[in-house]
C-alpha cells in the first residue's frame, strides 16, 4: 500500500470529480495521509478527511435541483449574491464541530485573504470555517471572517494547492486539476433522468444575469451570446487555469489526473453524477 499525498483543485461543479479520484484511490489500495484543498477541492477533501465524504455524496445524488436553490439562501447583498448559510448547516450537519487538527488525515484548506492580498492555509480550527473560507467564490459567497481576516476562494490565488503537501513523509503526491483543455467525449449513462441546469430553474437569477445561453452541442465558447453571468464564469476559469500553469511549474506532483473543463460548466451542481464517474474513469486510466 502506497501513502499518498493528494491534491485537490478547484473548478466548482467540476469538483464532483475529486469523489470518484478518491474512490478510485482507495480501490486500488492507496492510503490517503494527507490532503490539500482549495475551493470544492476543500470540500471534498475536508468531507473525506472526516470520514463523511460517502453521506454527502449520497445526499448530492438524491437532492433535486429545487431544493439546491433554496439552499443558495440568495442574498443580492453588497458583498455577494448568496450567503451560504443554508448549505453550509447542511455541510455542518454532516462534519459537526470536528476541529482540522483533531482530524487523522493532515488537512490544509486553501484561501485567498482580500485584504493582505495573500494566499492562506488554514491548518487548525474548525473544518467547517475552513471550507467556509476556501469556497467563497468572490461576487457569489459572502467572504468569511476568521481571526480578523477577512477570507475568500483559494482557487483566486492558488487553484491546486501542492505546495501545503511538500514536506509530507509520503510515497507521492498525486494533483487533480480541474481546467484540462481536453475535449474529450465522455459515454456515461446516468441513472436519473437529466434535469435542467440547476441556475436556469430559478427565474430570479435568470432575470439577474439576463443570461442569453442555451444549452449548446458545441464545446466552443460564443462570445456573441454570452450572458453576463457566463462571462464571470469563463472568466474565472480564465484565470485559474493560467495561475494553476503557474504553480505547477514550480511544484509538479508525481502524478497528474486531469479533469476536462468541458466536462461540465463551473455552476452546473446538478451534474454530480456525472462528474463523479468522470473523476473514476480519469483516475483509472492514469493511474493504469
Amino acid at each position: 500500500m502506497k501513502t499518498v499525498s493528494l491534491v485537490l483543485g478547484s473548478g466548482g461543479a467540476r469538483g464532483y470529480a475529486h469523489i470518484g479520484v478518491i474512490e478510485v484511490l482507495l480501490l486500488k489500495d492507496y492510503e490517503i495521509k494527507s490532503i490539500s484543498g482549495t475551493s470544492m477541492g476543500a470540500l471534498i477533501g475536508g468531507l473525506y478527511a472526516c470520514g463523511k465524504l460517502e453521506e454527502f455524496k449520497q445526499w448530492v445524488l438524491t437532492i433535486d435541483p429545487l431544493e439546491i436553490i433554496k439552499l443558495l439562501d440568495l442574498s443580492f447583498s453588497k458583498t455577494g449574491l448568496i450567503k451560504g448559510e443554508k448549505i453550509l448547516e447542511k455541510i455542518e450537519e454532516l462534519i459537526g464541530e470536528v476541529k482540522i487538527e483533531d482530524l487523522d488525515i493532515s488537512f490544509t484548506a486553501v484561501a485567498s485573504d482580500i485584504v493582505k492580498q495573500k494566499e492562506v492555509w488554514i491548518q487548525e480550527g474548525k473544518l467547517i470555517d475552513a471550507i467556509r473560507a476556501s469556497i467563497a467564490i468572490p461576487t457569489m459567497f459572502t467572504p468569511k471572517k476568521i481571526n480578523g481576516n477577512y477570507l475568500v476562494d483559494g482557487g483566486i490565488l492558488n487553484p491546486l494547492p501542492i505546495a501545503p503537501t511538500i514536506a509530507d513523509n509520503t510515497d507521492l503526491t498525486i494533483a487533480v486539476g480541474l481546467y484540462s483543455d481536453s475535449k474529450k467525449q465522455y459515454n456515461i449513462k446516468i441513472k436519473k433522468p437529466k434535469k435542467k441546469k440547476i441556475f436556469n430553474i430559478n427565474k430570479r437569477f435568470l432575470d439577474f444575469f439576463k443570461k442569453e445561453e442555451e444549452e449548446k452541442d458545441s464545446l466552443d465558447i460564443d462570445p456573441e451570446n454570452m450572458g453576463m453571468y457566463s462571462i464571470v464564469w469563463h472568466t474565472i476559469d480564465t484565470m485559474q487555469n493560467t495561475i494553476m500553469k503557474y504553480k505547477l511549474a514550480g511544484h509538479t506532483p508525481d502524478i497528474e489526473i486531469n479533469i476536462s473543463k468541458y466536462a461540465c460548466e463551473f455552476y452546473e451542481f446538478n451534474e454530480a453524477e456525472k462528474m463523479i464517474e468522470v473523476g473514476k474513469i480519469e483516475a483509472k486510466e492514469v493511474l493504469e
